[in-house]
C-alpha cells in the first residue's frame, strides 16, 4: 500500500520556492512551519521522526537568517543538535542530550533550515535499513511494506512524503544514497572533506561524510552555495556557481559488481539513462567497476572495525549510560568479525588506501562513473532486520548495496538520481560518481538531465 501525502500546495514546494516565497511575503515562515508539522503528523505511519521539536520549530521559524531562512528539516539521529535527544538508532544508549551540535549541524543550521526533530536511523548507521530492533520500522512512502534503505532512511521518507523538501544526512558506505534510490529522491555524497567531519579524521581511513536529501536538483545547488558561504574548505576547489552543463562529458558505464547480478530491471534503468546521456551529447562506454571481491571484503572488514570501535569506546566517548551488551545482534556480528579479523587490519587499510589511487587513474580517462546504486529495488520490511543471523544478514546486505561503497573509500563525490521505477513500481536510482572535488560536475549533469527528464516523485 502507498503512503497518500497531504496534498496542501506547500507541500508541493521544494526548499528553494519554499524560501522564495516567505522572503517575498507570499506566507509566512510561522504558516510554512504549521503546514510542515500537520504534514508530519500526517506521516505517523512512516515511523520517520523518533524526537519531535515541534513547538520549538515553530517559534524559531524565520528567526535564522539564511537562503533557506524558514523552511522546514529534520536532522537525522546519528547528528547531534544541541539540546535535543541523539539516539543514534540503538537501544544502548539511554536519554542522551548533547549541549553542543556537531559542525555540520551547525552549518545546516546556518543556511536557515529550522529543525522540526529528529529523523530516524538504525543502530550506529551500520547497516542499508531503517529497522532498529527498538522501534517500529521506518516504512517507504512508495510501498509501506518496503524498507526505505539506511541509514539516511528516515529522512529520505520525510522528503519522498513531502513532509519537508530537505532533510540532513550522512554517508559512511552508501547512507545518502540507498535510501535515496530506494524512496526515489535526490542524494549528493560529497567528497572527502567538503564539510567538517571530526570523527570520520580520526579514521584510519575517511569514509564519512554529511549531506542533503531532497526532490530537485537546484535544492542541493542551493545547500551547497549556502554551506560554502559559511565554510571553504582550502582542501578542495570551490563547487562555485553551478549551471546546467553545457559541454560534452565522457561518461563510463559499469552495471556488473563482484558480488551479485543486479536486477534486469535496474539495469534497463542504468542503460536508459546511458542513453538519455548520450542523446544530450555525452559519450559514454563500458568501464570495468574496480571495487574487485578483495574491495568488497576488505571494506567490510573495515565496517566491522567501525563497530568494533564504537562497542569499546562509547561510553566514554558520548555518554556513560551506553551498554554495550545492549547492542544488536548484526552489531555485535560485525563486532565478532573484527576482532576474528584484527590481525589484517594494517594490510586492509594499506589496501583500501590504495584504492583511492586506483580511483583517481581510472577518472584520468572518464569525467563520470554511471552505475547502479542497489542491485535490488528496495527489499521487504524484514529482510535486513537486525536479528537476523549473522552470516545471512551479510548476504543479504552485500547483494542489495555492492556499488556505493567504493566512493566513500575514493573520498570522491557520488550522486544519486531516481531515474525510473521497477517492475514492481517502486524507485530505481542510478549513481554518478565523479572526480575527487568535482562536485559541481555532478551537480551540473543532474541539472541537464533534470530538465530533459524531470525525475518522477511520489
Amino acid at each position: 500500500m502507498t503512503f497518500t501525502p497531504v496534498d496542501d500546495e506547500l507541500a508541493h514546494w521544494d526548499a528553494t520556492e519554499t524560501a522564495i516565497r516567505i522572503a517575498a511575503g507570499d506566507v509566512s515562515a510561522a504558516e510554512v512551519m504549521e503546514a510542515a508539522v500537520d504534514r508530519a503528523r500526517a506521516a505517523a505511519p512512516l515511523a520517520a521522526v523518533v524526537t519531535e521539536t515541534y513547538e520549538q520549530a515553530v517559534a524559531a521559524a524565520g528567526l535564522i537568517e539564511g537562503p533557506f531562512s524558514g523552511v522546514p528539516t529534520f536532522v537525522k539521529d546519528l547528528a547531534n543538535l544541541a539540546g535535543v535527544r541523539t539516539g543514534f538508532g540503538t537501544r544502548a544508549l539511554e536519554d542522551y542530550i548533547p549541549t553542543e551540535s556537531d559542525p555540520f549541524v551547525d552549518l545546516l543550521i546556518g543556511t536557515g533550515l529550522v529543525s522540526l526533530g529528529k529523523s530516524a536511523a538504525p543502530e550506529f548507521g551500520l547497516t542499508a535499513t531503517t529497522e532498529p530492533l527498538d522501534a517500529p520500522p521506518t516504512r517507504n512512502p512508495w510501498d509501506l511494506d518496503r524498507s526505505v534503505g539506511g541509514s539516511s532512511g528516515g529522512a529520505a521518507a520525510l522528503v519522498a512524503a513531502r513532509v519537508v523538501p530537505i532533510a540532513s544526512a550522512s554517508d559512511g558506505g552508501g547512507s545518502i544514497r540507498i535510501p535515496a534510490a530506494a524512496t526515489g529522491v535526490i542524494g549528493l555524497k560529497p567528497s572527502r572533506g567538503r564539510f567538517p567531519s571530526p570523527q570520520g579524521d580520526s579514521l584510519p581511513v575517511n569514509i564519512l561524510t554529511s549531506g542533503v536529501l531532497t526532490r530537485t536538483i537546484r535544492d542541493q545547488v542551493r545547500f551547497y552555495a549556502a554551506a560554502e558561504a559559511q565554510l571553504r574548505t582550502r582542501r578542495l576547489p570551490p563547487v562555485g556557481e553551478v549551471t546546467p552543463m553545457d559541454r560534452p562529458l565522457r561518461i563510463g558505464l559499469a552495471t556488473e559488481n563482484p558480488v551479485t547480478q543486479p536486477d534486469a530491471d535496474v539495469v534497463t534503468v542504468v542503460e536508459d539513462t546511458a542513453r538519455l546521456l548520450e542523446s544530450l551529447g555525452h559519450t559514454v562506454e563500458r568501464v570495468p567497476l574496480i571495487a574487485d571481491e578483495t574491495f568488497v571484503d576488505d571494506f567490510l572488514t573495515y565496517w566491522a572495525y567501525l563497530a568494533f570501535m564504537l562497542r569499546w569506546t562509547s561510553k566514554a566517548v558520548i555518554d556513560r549510560s551506553f551498554d554495550g551488551r545492549r547492542m544488536e545482534p548484526w552489531t555485535q556480528g560485525l563486532v565478532g568479525l573484527f576482532a576474528r579479523r584484527a590481525h589484517r587490519f594494517r594490510g586492509i587499510i594499506a589496501s583500501l588506501r590504495a584504492f583511492e589511487s586506483a580511483y583517481a587513474d581510472m577518472m584520468r580517462t572518464i569525467d563520470v562513473v554511471l552505475t547502479p546504486v542497489t542491485a535490488t529495488t528496495a527489499p521487504p520490511i524484514g529482510h535486513l532486520a537486525g536479528d537476523l543471523p549473522f552470516e545471512e544478514h551479510r548476504d543479504r546486505v552485500t547483494r542489495f548495496v555492492p556499488y556505493p561503497a567504493a566512493w566513500n573509500v575514493a573520498g570522491a563525490p557520488a550522486l544519486s538520481l531516481p531515474m525510473g521505477h521497477g517492475d514492481d513500481g517502486l524507485p530505481v536510482g542510478v549513481q554518478l560518481g565523479g572526480r575527487l572535488g568535482e562536485e559541481s560536475t555532478l551537480l551540473s549533469l543532474g541539472l541537464q538531465v533534470e530538465a530533459a527528464r524531470p525525475f518522477p516523485m511520489l
